[in-house]
């Protein structure tokens, strides 16, 4: 387990391979889900964020497609690629995880992240993305199945896995161009440039999540480095180092997008221009409103007649629905739903505000 995650009822798993020893093992990365009754045979890697649904006994490693469901059907493991980043109980589980940490101490000795988004998750979605596009060329568009790592792969689930991804690709890096250029009104294309030059050279490469520390691998093993050559030689000393890594998280993560944001929108640092930052940011919106819509989408689930079932016990249909509405609220006032519809607004007004700034330089 990585970080935290999210076990259903009977949730279960094994290892049968003993002729020498239980040597096999497994691990759910962070924010993995895994449904009631539901079985992994190790050894297997469930990706972040992933739902684990039924029963899988062909050691799938998802690692690399992320916020994906897991489906068992007739033995056989079907993989639905970032289906999971439109899902309310993954926006619900990113909210609640840090409201049940109930540290009071303001100088908190586990350093933990708990971004949804982040270096370490989009790394695994961009490289999700180079897969499934990779798959659909050698296997062929039009093939009905594809195969990943001992699972399934439908058609539509791969073509709909790879707007997934490009989708949340789009909402992080336009979510750190805007962090990093708010506040801030520009005379110059060249202002612009100077102000998106990263502060530090650390963050480049891959990211890795140390039970919840979410930094650049190039650290944890300067880190490792450091302790093997006795540079470090305490606790304390090493516990400083996490809590640095920590603290510098976006300044660090900064430089990990920036370079992210010069390959993915093809873009050179040298002559990147408003009218750029504008087209981020224009689909960033976008990828932001796309999302919350979707999410709005599957909140209704939460409010259809099926999930009424169980309220008005002897009453008639409008009494079950009164029942619930008691209970439950009405779908238009649900907190929940209030809060994406306002999220909405609001980071359409965000990105508009940016574009304002740079309007003059278009």
């Amino acid at each position: 387990m990585f970080s935290f995650m999210n076990a259903g009822s009977g949730s279960n798993q094994s290892n049968h391979m003993y002729k020498l020893g239980p040597i096999h093992q497994g691990a759910l990365e962070r924010g993995a889900k895994t449904t009631s009754d539901s079985y992994i045979l190790w050894p297997a890697r469930i990706g972040a964020f992933s739902l684990v649904m039924g029963r899988h006994v062909t050691h799938p490693d998802t690692s690399n497609l992320p916020f994906s469901y897991l489906i068992e059907e007739k033995n056989t493991t079907y993989l639905v690629p970032g289906v999971n980043l439109r899902s309310v109980g993954t926006i619900r589980d990113a909210q609640k995880w840090p409201k049940r940490d109930q540290r009071k101490d303001p100088n908190r000795l586990d350093q933990i992240n708990y971004n949804l988004l982040s270096p370490y998750t989009i790394q695994k979605m961009m490289t999700g993305r180079q897969i499934l596009k990779e798959l659909a060329r050698v296997s062929g568009e039009t093939s009905e199945i594809y195969s990943y790592q001992s699972a399934k792969i439908k058609n539509s689930a791969l073509n709909k896995g790879i707007k997934f991804y490009e989708t949340a690709i789009h909402k992080f890096l336009g979510n750190s161009v805007i962090k990093r250029l708010e506040a801030i009104h520009f005379a110059s294309d060249e202002e612009i440039r100077a102000r998106l030059l990263p502060d530090t050279p650390i963050g480049t490469g891959e990211w890795v999540d140390i039970s919840g520390l979410i930094a650049p691998k190039s650290e944890i093993e300067r880190l490792m480095e450091d302790i093997e050559c006795d540079r470090l030689n305490s606790v304390d000393e090493i516990h400083d180092r996490f809590a640095e890594m920590h603290a510098n998280y976006y300044t660090y993560e900064w430089t990990w997008a920036y370079e992210k944001m010069l390959e993915f929108y093809g873009l050179q640092a040298d002559m990147i221009t408003a009218a750029d930052i504008a087209a981020i940011v224009r689909q960033w919106q976008e990828a932001v409103v796309g999302l919350d819509k979707m999410v709005y989408e599957d909140a209704k689930k939460e409010f259809s007649l099926t999930s009424m079932t169980g309220f008005g016990a002897d009453g008639s249909s409008e009494e079950k629905m009164r029942d619930f509405e008691e209970v439950r609220g009405v779908f238009e006032s649900n907190p929940f739903v209030t809060a994406v519809l306002e999220h909405i607004k609001v980071k359409t007004e965000l990105g508009n505000e940016l574009i304002e700034r740079v309007k003059n330089l278009l």
